[in-house]
């Protein structure tokens, strides 16, 4: 069997003093789909800022293409083809739509990913490609987001709360452009408030619980009382 893409083992993550994951193990292989869920607080957030280097841990902690990562710096992360959507988007306001999008794609990894075929993706983009992104609803900020991400060509894409704000209609939008973004190759973790939705595009799932995994395994095999369980922390 081949080795995991990403090997999380014994992950602690703290804010000063505040301890916000205690010895997460999860793996990830080349290709898959993995769903990441919890209520608010569970540590979700916070499991995708540790990937993507946003905050320091252990070296041997994350481990991708058998290479520790757990001490990169996020440049260094995003430089290996780690990528990440962060929840509330975080464009920059004084720069134009496809500006931002250049911006993805600065490491000059090359791959499938230019701006027109993100532009082919979410076609609103470049129609609205010289105005703000400020001025975009948040819908098409979060394609923007998506895009930018997407310009590095990463191996690697993480979606932190892919849909959280957003109305039925642009989520379904979103949603609909997941098959070509990760039929191209690409491996994913999507953190998903919409159990459902979650569970109907990943392969595989863990369930965050203060800070600590709480269930994991195959999407279409868990049963809802077993992720309501490890949701709500019943026994």
């Amino acid at each position: 069997m081949a080795d995991p893409l990403l090997q999380i083992t014994g992950l602690d993550a703290h804010y000063n003093d505040f301890q916000a994951l205690y010895g997460v193990d999860m793996h990830l292989d080349e290709g898959e789909v993995l769903a990441i869920i919890g209520s608010n607080g569970a540590g979700k957030t916070t499991l995708m800022r540790s990937i993507s280097g946003l905050m320091t841990n252990g070296a041997a902690q994350l481990q991708y293409r058998g290479q520790p990562i757990g001490s990169l710096r996020a440049d260094q992360v995003a430089g290996l083809g780690i990528a990440l959507v962060p929840e509330g988007r975080q464009l920059f306001p004084s720069l134009s739509v496809e500006e931002n999008l250049l911006i993805g794609g600065r490491l000059g990894r090359t791959g499938p990913w230019s701006l027109q075929t993100v532009f082919d993706l979410f076609p609103i983009l470049e129609e609205r490609r010289t105005v703000p992104s400020t001025s975009l609803s948040g819908g098409q900020q979060q394609m923007v987001a998506i895009g930018r991400a997407l310009m590095a060509n990463p191996v690697l894409i993480l979606f932190d709360e892919i849909s959280l704000g957003l109305a039925p209609v642009v989520i379904k939008s979103i949603y609909n452009a997941l098959p070509n973004i990760v039929g191209k190759g690409m491996s994913a973790m999507i953190v998903e408030q919409d159990i459902s939705k979650a569970l109907s595009v990943s392969n595989r799932v863990y369930c965050l619980q203060e800070g600590r995994v709480s269930l994991e395994g195959a999407s279409q095999g868990i049963s809802r009382e077993s992720i309501s369980h490890a949701y709500f922390g019943i026994k």
